[in-house]
């Protein structure tokens, strides 16, 4: 008997906690990259507006270093806290921080910062200013991944997704009333979620033709800039107000195989208006070339792929669900601006995650990286 008990003991194979060490360097390759860059594209029009070459680098930074600290600890979080209710209102955090952040877009509608014409922006005083539908992003990634997880057999009828669309629809709507292409990421990464949960895809099919024939009447009943970036699209150049898309593609151009050099950029000496913002991607390509735009998207794969490893081996399926959302954030926003810069779909202002200007955007999208190592963190590996 104790001989038995010994090779059933020794056949045992320990389990050991797994953490992502390869999204996380990868993550800070990225935000560092994107600092040197953010550097690169903005010194000459920081010393020209603002008197400090590296006003816009210092800023940047220090969102950064906040996101990264945020990851940090939010890494070490379980994330099954997001689904669990709270002692005294009942509902589990992930929908609080849903119904947070539409109370946020809410406000911003009526009271926000109203910069180039959209309203967008909260005050946050000597922060400078918030822009709340970065935060609405991952709050869509884990409420969808939340009320799905409450009842997955739901997602194999089409009521399912109805169920879906009804709690996720205002955001979109609130979003999308000042800012279009945002609210295409948010309804994406909705969509995607709900696509890998349901065993009936065809029901997908549906929902693309709604969408599509919504997102089309949208262009042509709303207001008609949106409608005149299509004609931008289409006639860039000879249209008067295709100059920076224009500009984008000569910095591209320009770039060759090997690019000017880092800092060498032309385009970005007030050519290319704010460079260092949507359309960093170009300067990417001017001063480092082909090669250098490849590692780029190379990086972005590697990191995409991480998250997707960290999804399908999730320890459950809600920690699944959220690494899917945000697998479908990121990546749609990777493909965007590449597509506007290059001037395969018609504008719209979707940022390089981790890469472009944008304190929110950057603070937000490096802690949103601390929910999937959190996910990661859960999953046992045997040695």
């Amino acid at each position: 008997m104790e001989q038995t008990g010994s090779r059933a003991r020794s056949s045992r194979v320990p389990q050991y906690d797994y953490y992502d060490y390869t999204l996380l360097f990868l993550t800070i390759i990225l935000v560092v990259f994107g600092l040197v860059m953010i550097y690169s594209t903005s010194s000459y029009n920081a010393q020209v507006v603002k008197g400090d070459s590296t006003y816009y680098l210092k800023r940047q930074a220090l969102s950064a270093v906040l996101g990264v600290i945020g990851m940090l600890v939010v890494s070490k979080v379980d994330y099954s806290f997001l689904r669990k209710k709270t002692i005294i209102f009942k509902h589990s955090l992930a929908t609080w921080f849903y119904v947070a952040c539409l109370l946020l877009q809410l406000y911003t509608l009526f009271f926000g910062v109203e910069i180039n014409h959209a309203r967008r922006w909260i005050d946050a005083g000597p922060l400078g200013t918030f822009q709340p539908s970065d935060l609405s992003k991952v709050a869509v990634a884990v409420f969808t991944a939340y009320l799905i997880n409450k009842a997955p057999k739901e997602m194999s009828k089409f009521s399912g997704l109805v169920r879906i669309g009804v709690y996720i629809l205002p955001m979109i709507v609130l979003v999308g009333k000042e800012n279009m292409s945002t609210a295409i990421v948010i309804a994406f990464i909705a969509i995607a979620v709900c696509f890998v949960a349901s065993p009936k895809k065809r029901y997908f099919v549906i929902v693309a033709l709604v969408v599509g024939l919504l997102g089309f009447a949208y262009i042509l009943l709303g207001e008609g800039f949106r409608a005149q970036r299509i004609e931008i699209w289409r006639n860039v150049e000879t249209h008067p107000k295709g100059f920076q898309i224009l500009q984008g593609l000569y910095a591209i151009a320009s770039g060759g195989l090997t690019g000017t050099g880092l800092g060498g950029s032309f385009q970005k000496l007030g050519y290319l208006p704010e460079a260092f913002n949507d359309m960093i991607f170009c300067i990417i390509c001017e001063e480092l070339g082909i090669l250098g735009a490849i590692t780029v998207i190379v990086i972005f794969a590697l990191f995409l792929w991480r998250i997707f490893i960290i999804a399908i081996n999730s320890p459950d399926l809600f920690g699944g669900l959220v690494c899917t959302g945000i697998l479908a954030h990121f990546a749609v926003q990777v493909l965007i601006n590449i597509a506007v810069v290059t001037n395969s779909i018609p504008s719209t202002g979707i940022p390089l995650p981790f890469i472009s200007y944008g304190g929110t955007s950057v603070a937000v999208m490096v802690a949103e990286v601390g929910i999937v190592l959190s996910v990661s963190s859960q999953i046992r590996t045997k040695r």
